[in-house]
């Protein structure tokens, strides 16, 4: 039989908006960048289970153990809701 479940536990996530400051402190490649495409930028963010694909205006979340990984705008603003 299915459950429903909610997470009970609050994450810290902050929107990527592309700044080096962002770029650097969760360690993001820029893959455009670095294979010298010029066309768009193509960035990614290391997480547990390997590299994952960003874009401006995802969300990065921080995890109880410092983990990080990208969640979707769309999906991000669904399903979170602010609460400091």
């Amino acid at each position: 039989m299915l459950h429903k479940y909610r997470k009970i536990v609050p994450i810290k996530a902050e929107q990527f908006d592309g700044s080096d400051e962002m770029i650097s402190r969760y360690e993001i490649v820029d893959l455009a960048k670095a294979i010298e495409i010029k066309e768009k930028a193509i960035y990614v963010i290391p997480t547990k289970e390997g590299s994952m694909e960003l874009k401006k205006g995802d969300y990065i979340s921080t995890g109880i153990d410092g983990e990080h990984w990208p969640i979707k705008k769309s999906i991000f603003e669904r399903t979170y809701k602010r609460c400091d």
